[in-house]
Order: structure tokens, then sequence, then C-alpha cells
């Protein structure tokens, strides 16, 4: 490594400095051993450095640290904090030859384990340079990603499996018309299942590798929650739910209208599928201001099953489903959800709930407002159903 030769012949000066102080008239026995003390320029070094770095004297004491190497735990007062790094630094002092490894440095309970790439070289004198890199994000993405592919497979596989045995199904049903029917149909709900499954991972991927505000455009809230209610107008209407819809008009947020547009219908959808046959879904728009900064909140509310406190730490996982059968038998994917939260994020914004067993949910999505100088109007809408309700 660049950095740690770097620190080295830093270190290494400095020590042949003082030797060399000592042949030319020192006294052979020293009565008085000075305080360890390192030049300014390794200081300096080793506070530019990106990595936690440290340097380590012959006591295993801290000569000197960067910030980073504080705030990663590597140091806690003057002594080298973890066992685990401690451990090495005296073996590579014992060895005299440097060490390049990953330490697993685990921490309190419920507090992931940090992963650390660590190489440790021996100077003279006993000095002991360490260099740490936190690969912990890296690790965690990784095991992100591998989740993600097998849990894509999984998914996969149900609707694929289902029509394979659906089509054999029809071909032994060759002469029973009414069978063949039958199958057909349900051949259909799991080809737009399994349509509904690819887009939405084709969603989340685009998702998580583009950056939606880089080309952003003012969006209007009446648009968005004006295209949602559309897409879920027949939805609603099949299983004969009242859609409503009011607040404030004219609100406007930066970013991507086809992804926030996204997010709202998953959390339309989410609230209809989830409610019962009669029920309502509500949804509402407003201006909030939270600490001298304003913002737009989108909320979708249901009186629909509500969701267990055990699991609203988990809703917006990939795949995962409060209720799986009765996910299954709507046709969701366990996507939107995640889906919404990556939205979210990359609009600058969040989004939470409230729920509660019985009585429903509502899912709030919170976006930083563009600035307009004109007080929107507070209305209440009426939204026409097909079948010449009103919602």
């Amino acid at each position: 490594m660049v950095a740690a030769a770097l620190l080295a012949g830093l270190v290494i000066g400095l020590l042949v400095g003082r030797s060399r102080a000592r042949d030319a008239g020192a006294p052979v026995a020293e009565p008085v051993v000075p305080a360890p003390r390192l030049s300014s320029q390794l200081e300096a070094a080793v506070d530019l450095m990106r990595s936690a770095s440290l340097v380590a004297g012959p006591h295993d004491e801290v000569w000197h640290s960067n910030p980073p190497a504080r705030t990663t735990g590597l140091v806690r007062g003057s002594r080298v904090a973890p066992d685990e790094l401690l451990e090495l630094v005296r073996s590579v002092r014992q060895r005299g030859q440097a060490v390049g490894t990953t330490l697993q440095l685990k921490r309190e309970p419920g507090v992931p384990t940090r992963e650390l790439a660590v190489r440790v070289s021996l100077l003279e004198g006993g000095i002991v340079l360490v260099i740490a890199d936190d690969r912990s994000a890296e690790t965690r993405a990784d095991e992100i990603k591998r989740d993600f592919v097998a849990n894509v497979s999984h998914e996969l596989k149900t609707p694929v499996g289902a029509i394979q045995v659906l089509s054999e199904a029809v071909e032994q049903a060759a002469d029973d018309p009414e069978a063949i029917r039958r199958f057909a149909g349900r051949m259909t709900r799991e080809t737009e299942r399994l349509g509904e499954l690819v887009q939405q991972i084709i969603e989340l991927s685009r998702l998580q590798s583009v950056d939606p505000l880089i080309q952003a455009d003012v969006v209007e809230v009446d648009d968005i929650v004006g295209a949602a209610v559309a897409r879920c107008r027949e939805l609603a209407s099949g299983r004969a739910i009242t859609l409503t819809l009011a607040g404030a008009q004219g609100l406007r947020v930066v970013g991507d209208e086809d992804q926030l547009t996204s997010a709202v219908v998953n959390l339309v959808q989410n609230a209809i599928n989830y409610s019962d046959p009669g029920a309502r879904v509500a949804m509402s728009t407003r201006a909030v201001e939270d600490g001298g900064d304003e913002f737009v909140e989108i909320s979708v509310a249901d009186n629909g099953i509500g969701i267990r406190a055990d699991d609203l730490e988990r809703i917006f996982e990939r795949f995962y489903r409060v209720d799986y059968d009765r996910s299954r038998q709507s046709g969701g994917t366990g996507l939107g959800l995640s889906i919404v939260k990556h939205v979210a994020g990359a609009h600058g914004g969040t989004v939470n709930v409230w729920s509660k067993v019985g009585q429903g949910s509502t899912f709030t999505l919170r976006l930083p407002a563009y600035l307009e100088t004109e007080e929107p109007e507070v209305t209440a809408l009426t939204v026409p159903m097909p079948d010449g309700g009103m919602q």
C-alpha cells in the first residue's frame, strides 16, 4: 500500500535521526527516557489518511491516530481498543512480518458486526503501523444482492411452475371445454402475475441504479394522485372499495413523475388488497413545515386488516408479505412497498406508516416541496366510478 509505505518511511526516518544523534555524542546510558513523540510531518500524514490509521508504540500504546480510527473504535484512550486488533499488533511485532487480513469486530447486541480490511506493518523499534478500511457497507450490499437474486429465483418459480402445470392440465382436458376455460382463466391470472413481478423487478433494479434527480422536473402532485386513482379505479371497483381523494391542490415537488406515480399507485393498490370488500381507501395531500423546511405529504389510509407491530419493521423489505395467502390471491408480488421506499429515498423524502390490527393502516409519503408563492387551495374531490357511483 502506497500510504503505508509513505508512513513507514517517515517513521523510519524519524528513528534513524534519533539513532544518529545518540552516536554523535549522546551518553551510553540515558538516565531519563523521553516520552515518545512523532514528527509533525508524520502526524499530518496519519491525519490525512482516509482510512482509519494509527501508530502503536513498543508497549501497545497509541502514539498517534486519526479521527476515522477513533470513530471506528480502534482506539480507546491511549490503547488499541479491539482485542482482535491488539492481538494482531502483538503478533506482527513478534514475528516481524507485515500482515493483511480481515477482522470481524463484534459489537453490542442488535448492532451489525463491523468488517475491517486491516494492514499491519512493523517499523523499527517495535513501532507498528495500522491501516484499516471499513468494508461493512460493501459486505452488507453484497449480501443484499445475493438475497435479492435468491428471492427473485424463488418468486419466479411459483408462477412459472403454475403455468406449466395448468398447460399440462389443458392438454389433458382437450375433450372438456368447461375445464379448458377454467384452466385457461387461471393461466391468464398467473401470466399477469408473472408479468407484474418481472415489471416490478425491472423497476426496482432501475431505481437502484439511476438517480431520478439528475434530470429532475417540477411535478404537479395533482397529476400524480390523479394518475394513481385512474390506474387503481378498476381494481377498487372490482372489490367494491370506495376511493376518496381530498386535500391541498396546486402542490409541487421535484423529481421523476413516473417514479412518483408508481410509488403512490403501489400504496393505493396495497391498501385495496388488504381491505375487505365494501371498505374505503382515502387519499389526501397537504403541505407541512418541519424544522424550517417545507414538505408535501401524500397519505393513503385504509380501514383494512392492519399490520402487527412485529411486521411494521419489515414491511418495506423486498418480497416480505404481511399475509402471504392474501397477497397471493390478490396477485401481490411483495415488491410494492420496497419500491415506495426506494422512490422516497431517491427523491430526498421518507415513507412512514401507522397501523393497528383490525383498524387499518395509513402510509404517508413525504417529499421536499417545490417552493412557490401562492397558497394552495384546500378542497375535497369526488372521483366518479365506472358504474356511476361516486367516490
